[in-house]
Protein backbone atom coordinates (compact mmCIF):
# COMPACT_ATOMS: atom_id res chain seq x y z
CA UNK A 1 0.00 0.00 0.00
CA UNK A 2 2.72 2.31 0.70
CA UNK A 3 4.18 1.84 -2.78
CA UNK A 4 0.96 2.77 -4.29
CA UNK A 5 0.41 6.08 -2.02
CA UNK A 6 4.39 7.27 -2.99
CA UNK A 7 2.81 6.11 -6.89
CA UNK A 8 0.30 8.29 -6.59
CA UNK A 9 2.05 11.39 -4.33
CA UNK A 10 5.02 11.01 -7.16
CA UNK A 11 2.04 11.60 -9.56
CA UNK A 12 0.36 14.43 -8.12
CA UNK A 13 3.90 16.12 -7.87
CA UNK A 14 3.96 15.68 -11.89
CA UNK A 15 0.41 16.44 -12.59
CA UNK A 16 0.50 19.63 -10.53
CA UNK A 17 3.43 21.19 -12.53
CA UNK A 18 2.74 20.02 -15.77
CA UNK A 19 -0.80 21.99 -15.62
CA UNK A 20 1.08 25.23 -14.54
CA UNK A 21 3.38 25.05 -17.34
CA UNK A 22 1.06 23.93 -19.94
CA UNK A 23 -1.27 21.11 -19.15
CA UNK A 24 -1.38 18.04 -19.66
CA UNK A 25 -1.70 16.79 -15.56
CA UNK A 26 -4.36 14.70 -16.34
CA UNK A 27 -2.35 12.07 -18.66
CA UNK A 28 -0.39 11.03 -15.47
CA UNK A 29 -2.87 11.19 -12.56
CA UNK A 30 -5.44 9.11 -14.42
CA UNK A 31 -3.60 6.82 -15.20
CA UNK A 32 -1.82 6.00 -11.66
CA UNK A 33 -5.21 6.24 -10.16
CA UNK A 34 -6.56 3.64 -12.49
CA UNK A 35 -2.88 1.50 -11.70
CA UNK A 36 -4.00 1.52 -8.14
CA UNK A 37 -7.23 0.27 -8.08
CA UNK A 38 -9.94 3.08 -9.17
CA UNK A 39 -12.51 3.01 -11.66
CA UNK A 40 -12.22 5.36 -14.94
CA UNK A 41 -14.57 7.23 -13.95
CA UNK A 42 -14.23 7.84 -10.20
CA UNK A 43 -10.33 7.78 -11.31
CA UNK A 44 -11.17 11.08 -13.44
CA UNK A 45 -13.53 12.73 -10.71
CA UNK A 46 -10.69 12.06 -7.92
CA UNK A 47 -8.00 13.32 -10.20
CA UNK A 48 -10.14 16.39 -10.70
CA UNK A 49 -10.80 17.27 -7.35
CA UNK A 50 -7.21 16.63 -6.62
CA UNK A 51 -5.89 18.69 -9.02
CA UNK A 52 -7.67 21.77 -7.66
CA UNK A 53 -6.08 22.73 -5.12
CA UNK A 54 -2.68 22.58 -7.00
CA UNK A 55 -4.58 25.01 -9.78
CA UNK A 56 -5.61 27.53 -7.48
CA UNK A 57 -1.67 27.83 -5.90
CA UNK A 58 -0.42 28.20 -9.57
CA UNK A 59 -3.33 30.59 -10.17
CA UNK A 60 -2.62 32.56 -7.07
CA UNK A 61 0.97 33.00 -8.20
CA UNK A 62 0.03 33.99 -11.85
CA UNK A 63 -2.36 36.73 -10.07
CA UNK A 64 -0.44 39.71 -11.22
CA UNK A 65 0.35 38.72 -15.02
CA UNK A 66 -3.26 37.99 -15.70
CA UNK A 67 -4.34 39.61 -19.29
CA UNK A 68 -7.85 40.01 -21.08
CA UNK A 69 -8.32 36.92 -23.78
CA UNK A 70 -9.31 39.10 -26.75
CA UNK A 71 -12.28 41.60 -26.00
CA UNK A 72 -14.00 39.29 -23.30
CA UNK A 73 -13.28 40.51 -19.84
CA UNK A 74 -11.50 37.77 -17.28
CA UNK A 75 -14.97 38.04 -15.30
CA UNK A 76 -17.16 37.17 -18.06
CA UNK A 77 -14.45 34.26 -19.84
CA UNK A 78 -14.12 32.68 -16.02
CA UNK A 79 -17.99 32.58 -15.36
CA UNK A 80 -18.41 30.45 -18.80
CA UNK A 81 -15.57 28.36 -17.61
CA UNK A 82 -17.47 27.43 -13.87
CA UNK A 83 -20.99 27.17 -15.79
CA UNK A 84 -19.40 24.89 -18.47
CA UNK A 85 -17.27 23.00 -15.59
CA UNK A 86 -20.30 21.95 -14.22
CA UNK A 87 -22.13 20.74 -16.44
CA UNK A 88 -18.99 18.73 -17.96
CA UNK A 89 -19.12 17.07 -14.79
CA UNK A 90 -22.42 16.72 -15.23
CA UNK A 91 -22.29 14.90 -18.68
CA UNK A 92 -19.26 12.55 -16.71
CA UNK A 93 -21.42 11.32 -14.21
CA UNK A 94 -24.41 10.44 -16.62
CA UNK A 95 -23.04 9.20 -19.65
CA UNK A 96 -20.70 6.37 -20.59
CA UNK A 97 -17.14 7.64 -21.26
CA UNK A 98 -16.19 5.24 -23.82
CA UNK A 99 -17.00 7.05 -26.69
CA UNK A 100 -16.06 10.72 -25.64
CA UNK A 101 -12.83 8.69 -24.83
CA UNK A 102 -11.78 7.20 -27.85
CA UNK A 103 -11.85 10.92 -29.36
CA UNK A 104 -9.38 12.14 -26.96
CA UNK A 105 -6.17 11.34 -28.83
CA UNK A 106 -7.41 13.07 -31.99
CA UNK A 107 -8.52 16.03 -29.99
CA UNK A 108 -4.95 16.22 -28.61
CA UNK A 109 -3.32 15.67 -31.98
CA UNK A 110 -4.87 18.62 -33.49
CA UNK A 111 -4.48 20.63 -30.39
CA UNK A 112 -0.78 20.02 -31.10
CA UNK A 113 -0.45 20.57 -34.37
CA UNK A 114 -2.36 24.31 -33.95
CA UNK A 115 -0.10 24.42 -31.06
CA UNK A 116 2.73 24.32 -33.15
CA UNK A 117 1.74 26.01 -36.49
CA UNK A 118 -0.93 28.37 -34.96
CA UNK A 119 1.27 31.77 -34.72
CA UNK A 120 2.21 30.96 -38.38
CA UNK A 121 -1.06 30.53 -39.29
CA UNK A 122 -2.80 33.48 -37.52
CA UNK A 123 0.26 35.34 -39.31
CA UNK A 124 -0.76 33.83 -43.34
CA UNK A 125 -4.32 34.65 -42.15
CA UNK A 126 -3.65 38.04 -41.12
CA UNK A 127 -1.82 38.74 -44.48
CA UNK A 128 -4.60 37.34 -46.44
CA UNK A 129 -6.84 39.14 -44.88
CA UNK A 130 -5.10 42.48 -44.86
CA UNK A 131 -6.03 42.67 -40.87
CA UNK A 132 -5.41 41.06 -37.99
CA UNK A 133 -7.30 37.65 -36.83
CA UNK A 134 -9.63 38.26 -34.07
CA UNK A 135 -12.33 36.54 -32.45
CA UNK A 136 -15.45 38.18 -31.16
CA UNK A 137 -16.32 38.35 -27.65
CA UNK A 138 -18.89 36.30 -27.78
CA UNK A 139 -16.95 33.80 -30.17
CA UNK A 140 -14.46 33.51 -27.63
CA UNK A 141 -16.99 33.03 -25.25
CA UNK A 142 -19.00 30.59 -26.74
CA UNK A 143 -15.74 28.42 -27.82
CA UNK A 144 -14.26 28.98 -24.13
CA UNK A 145 -18.19 27.15 -22.71
CA UNK A 146 -17.61 23.91 -25.05
CA UNK A 147 -13.96 23.80 -23.95
CA UNK A 148 -14.82 24.46 -20.19
CA UNK A 149 -17.50 21.55 -20.74
CA UNK A 150 -14.71 19.64 -22.43
CA UNK A 151 -12.98 20.33 -19.40
CA UNK A 152 -15.30 18.85 -16.63
CA UNK A 153 -16.27 15.79 -18.78
CA UNK A 154 -12.73 14.60 -19.48
CA UNK A 155 -10.21 17.18 -18.15
CA UNK A 156 -6.95 15.75 -20.41
CA UNK A 157 -5.14 19.11 -22.15
CA UNK A 158 -8.22 21.17 -21.93
CA UNK A 159 -5.15 23.65 -21.28
CA UNK A 160 -3.08 22.84 -24.67
CA UNK A 161 -6.84 23.15 -25.91
CA UNK A 162 -7.08 26.83 -24.68
CA UNK A 163 -3.72 27.89 -25.95
CA UNK A 164 -3.92 26.42 -29.48
CA UNK A 165 -7.65 28.32 -29.68
CA UNK A 166 -6.42 31.21 -28.16
CA UNK A 167 -3.06 30.98 -30.50
CA UNK A 168 -4.84 30.81 -33.65
CA UNK A 169 -8.23 32.86 -33.25
CA UNK A 170 -6.88 35.81 -31.32
CA UNK A 171 -2.31 35.74 -31.69
CA UNK A 172 -1.98 35.33 -27.99
CA UNK A 173 1.81 33.87 -27.47
CA UNK A 174 1.65 31.05 -25.34
CA UNK A 175 3.80 32.41 -22.55
CA UNK A 176 1.25 35.56 -22.17
CA UNK A 177 -1.94 33.24 -22.29
CA UNK A 178 -0.21 30.86 -19.97
CA UNK A 179 -1.69 32.81 -16.32
CA UNK A 180 -4.98 32.98 -17.58
CA UNK A 181 -5.28 29.69 -18.70
CA UNK A 182 -4.12 28.66 -15.61
CA UNK A 183 -7.17 29.99 -14.02
CA UNK A 184 -9.46 29.22 -16.58
CA UNK A 185 -8.37 25.50 -15.75
CA UNK A 186 -8.95 26.08 -12.19
CA UNK A 187 -12.25 27.77 -12.87
CA UNK A 188 -13.37 24.70 -14.59
CA UNK A 189 -11.99 22.19 -12.12
CA UNK A 190 -13.93 23.64 -9.18
CA UNK A 191 -17.16 23.71 -10.18
CA UNK A 192 -16.94 20.24 -11.53
CA UNK A 193 -15.09 19.20 -8.14
CA UNK A 194 -18.00 20.65 -6.28
CA UNK A 195 -20.43 18.37 -8.50
CA UNK A 196 -18.23 15.24 -8.16
CA UNK A 197 -18.17 15.93 -4.18
CA UNK A 198 -21.82 15.49 -4.07
CA UNK A 199 -22.93 13.18 -6.91
CA UNK A 200 -19.69 10.49 -7.14
CA UNK A 201 -17.83 7.84 -5.19
CA UNK A 202 -14.84 9.51 -5.70
CA UNK A 203 -14.24 9.89 -1.52
CA UNK A 204 -13.95 5.96 -1.41
CA UNK A 205 -10.38 6.20 -1.45
CA UNK A 206 -9.62 8.83 0.98
CA UNK A 207 -5.63 8.17 1.18
CA UNK A 208 -5.04 8.08 -2.26
CA UNK A 209 -6.93 11.32 -2.70
CA UNK A 210 -4.92 12.97 -0.24
CA UNK A 211 -1.76 11.83 -1.46
CA UNK A 212 -2.55 13.01 -5.25
CA UNK A 213 -3.90 16.70 -3.36
CA UNK A 214 -0.21 16.90 -2.18
CA UNK A 215 1.84 15.71 -4.64
CA UNK A 216 0.02 18.38 -7.01
CA UNK A 217 0.23 21.31 -4.27
CA UNK A 218 4.02 20.80 -4.09
CA UNK A 219 3.91 20.34 -8.41
CA UNK A 220 1.37 23.57 -8.97
CA UNK A 221 3.55 25.82 -6.74
CA UNK A 222 6.71 24.88 -7.78
CA UNK A 223 6.04 24.40 -11.21
CA UNK A 224 4.10 28.04 -11.33
CA UNK A 225 7.26 29.57 -10.12
CA UNK A 226 9.58 27.47 -12.72
CA UNK A 227 7.06 28.73 -15.29
CA UNK A 228 7.65 32.46 -14.36
CA UNK A 229 11.35 31.96 -15.00
CA UNK A 230 10.97 30.77 -18.86
CA UNK A 231 11.82 32.59 -21.54
CA UNK A 232 8.46 33.21 -24.10
CA UNK A 233 10.51 30.64 -26.80
CA UNK A 234 11.64 27.92 -23.82
CA UNK A 235 8.22 27.91 -22.66
CA UNK A 236 6.64 26.85 -25.63
CA UNK A 237 9.07 24.57 -26.19
CA UNK A 238 8.35 23.01 -23.02
CA UNK A 239 4.43 22.90 -23.79
CA UNK A 240 5.05 21.68 -27.03
CA UNK A 241 6.93 18.93 -25.63
CA UNK A 242 4.50 18.23 -23.02
CA UNK A 243 1.45 17.95 -25.73
CA UNK A 244 3.52 15.79 -28.16
CA UNK A 245 4.28 13.61 -25.57
CA UNK A 246 0.89 13.12 -24.14
CA UNK A 247 -0.81 12.83 -27.26
CA UNK A 248 1.72 9.56 -28.42
CA UNK A 249 1.08 8.32 -25.36
CA UNK A 250 -2.88 8.21 -25.26
CA UNK A 251 -2.87 6.89 -28.65
CA UNK A 252 -0.32 3.93 -27.55
CA UNK A 253 -2.86 3.31 -24.25
CA UNK A 254 -6.11 3.85 -26.76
Amino acid sequence: MSSEILLVLLAGVAAGALNSVGGGGTFVALPALVAVGLSPVSANASSTIALVPGALVSGWVYRRELTPVGAASTRALTGVSVVGGALGAGLLLALPASSFEAAVPWLLAFATLVLAFGRHLSRTLTDALGRPVGMSPRAILLSQFFLALYGGYFGGAVGILMLALWSIGLGIDTAVGNPIRVTQVAAIYLSATALFLVASDALSAPLVITAMLAGALIGGFTGAHFARRLSARLLRGVILTTAVTMTVLYFLRS
